[in-house]
């Protein structure tokens, strides 16, 4: 871990990426929020490729820091140093991450797999050395994605990017995830009942597992497998104070939408939750260079600093010194231009303020049955049937049928399939840098209303 003091979601169907493949000459480069392919011609990257760039494309400070940290230095491995950029930017992203955070410290690696996969690790351990040996579960959400390595795999619910794999992978306990346009609840006093009664779900779970849960671990918006979905209020509280009273660690993934994609440093800001270890990536480097980070709270840090003393765990690459370069670069970017401000979609006057009101015009498509998000950070998704919220059957593929005739348009969008129940259910996740402007926007969404009238033409 690096600290102060201390050394150191789901794409569309298989078809539709090979179709891609087919029709995408490869991006050479890009600049602001736009693309171009070999051949020359423009796309505006309205999904900040997989909900990944948040400062736009071509800033030649990052890349500027990058180059001056190679030539300084470039790699040591982290068993026999640590480094001045490891050192200075844990400490910034753990004063960016908050107060709760004060003392803490950060665990540098690769990517967001690679950092839940960490975090699963971390809180077994952090249960060992407070004497709970029995402790080793996790409780995840249906309809959820944390990842491509198998630990990750494990506590995942992305139907379609586990199925293969389950038998190599433990199966652990799975609770209903919040999601207001498919209520399992009653909705009528504005959800936040039916907020309580998920986050019920959750202490049934606990205590169905006598004594055995180490970890629950969420993602506080949800990322691309349900689409953007937002916690009713209430909700996340509830969670968050089940947890403490059972001594259970509480892990948000904010792999997607940390780091100012919702309009807050970190998702959780907007309700006031305090989680034991956060999760980011994507957005921390904004594509830069391959980045994650575990930011662990004290009780955490001091919980092994005074028992084993050592984290049993490590990657060649954790804390690579230039993509911390690249990562410490960024967050002083989005600091200096004011980014998570721009991306608060409650403030009018913001960019996302602009993007919220013209995706909510998508809404009066015939197709169209729900549009939900917050911050910059938005999903779109279709159905057969608004009165019934029939879902089109899965080899219809609407979303990428939406995406591929909005790419033709040179609009970059992220379709997705599952949503309703896990093989049915389209959407298209919208994740724009903060630095898109508002006739970009304008543009970008008359383009994805005329690539959805396309795909409900041939559907």
């Amino acid at each position: 871990m690096s600290g102060p003091a201390t050394a150191q979601n789901s794409a569309g169907p298989a078809l539709l990426r090979r179709s891609f493949r087919k029709t995408f000459p490869p991006a050479v480069r890009g600049q602001g929020a736009y693309l171009w392919d070999s051949e020359g011609k423009q796309y505006l990257d309205f999904s900040g490729s997989a909900a990944v760039n948040f400062i736009g494309h071509g800033v030649a400070e990052i890349v500027q820091a990058m180059t001056d940290q190679a030539r300084s230095l470039e790699f040591v491995h982290g068993t026999q140093f640590t480094t001045p950029i490891a050192e200075q930017y844990a400490s910034e992203l753990l004063a960016f991450a908050g107060d709760h955070f004060r003392g803490g410290a950060v665990y540098f690696c690769s990517g967001g797999s690679e950092a839940i996969e960490t975090a699963l690790k971390l809180v077994r351990q952090y249960q060992v050395e407070i004497g709970n040996f029995g402790r080793s579960q996790i409780i995840s959400r249906e309809q959820s994605y944390h990842g491509a390595t198998l630990g990750a795999v494990a506590i995942s619910r992305n139907k379609r990017r586990r199925e293969i794999y389950r038998p190599m992978v433990r199966e652990f306990s799975t609770v209903t995830a919040p999601y207001c346009y498919r209520c399992a609840y009653d909705c009528t006093d504005g959800c936040f009942n039916c907020g309580q009664e998920y986050a019920l779900e959750v202490e049934a779970a606990i205590a169905a597992a006598a004594g055995k849960i180490a970890a629950v671990i969420l993602e506080p918006v949800s990322g691309a497998t349900l689409g953007a979905v937002v916690p009713p209020s209430g909700y996340l509280e509830k969670v968050a104070e089940i947890c403490r009273r059972h001594e259970v660690l509480l892990i948000a993934d904010e792999v997607m939408s940390g780091v100012g994609r919702t309009g807050r440093n970190f998702a959780v800001d907007h309700w006031a939750v305090k989680p034991d270890i956060m999760v980011t990536a994507k957005g921390l480097s904004s594509g830069y260079a391959p980045l994650g980070a575990v930011i662990v709270s004290q009780n955490v840090v001091e919980a092994i600093a005074t028992g084993s003393g050592s984290f049993i765990h490590g990657f060649t690459y954790s804390s690579h010194p230039i993509s911390l370069a690249a990562g410490r670069a960024v967050l002083g970017y989005i600091t200096e231009h004011k980014l998570v401000e721009a991306a608060d979609s409650n403030r009018d006057a913001a960019i996302a303020g602009t993007l919220k009101q013209c995706l909510g015009a998508l809404g009066s498509l015939k197709s169209v049955g729900d549009v939900r998000g917050l911050g910059l950070l938005w999903a779109v998704e279709f159905v057969s049937d608004k009165s019934s919220k029939a879902p089109f059957p899965f080899e219809t593929n609407f979303g990428g049928r939406v995406a591929q005739a909005a790419t033709e348009r040179g609009l970059l969008v992220y379709p997705v399939q599952g949503c309703a129940n896990g093989d049915c259910g389209d959407h298209i996740l919208i994740a724009p840098p903060a630095i898109i402007t508002e006739s970009q926007i304008d543009w970008a969404c008359e383009q994805l209303a005329a690539a959805i009238g396309e795909a409900s033409a041939s559907a």
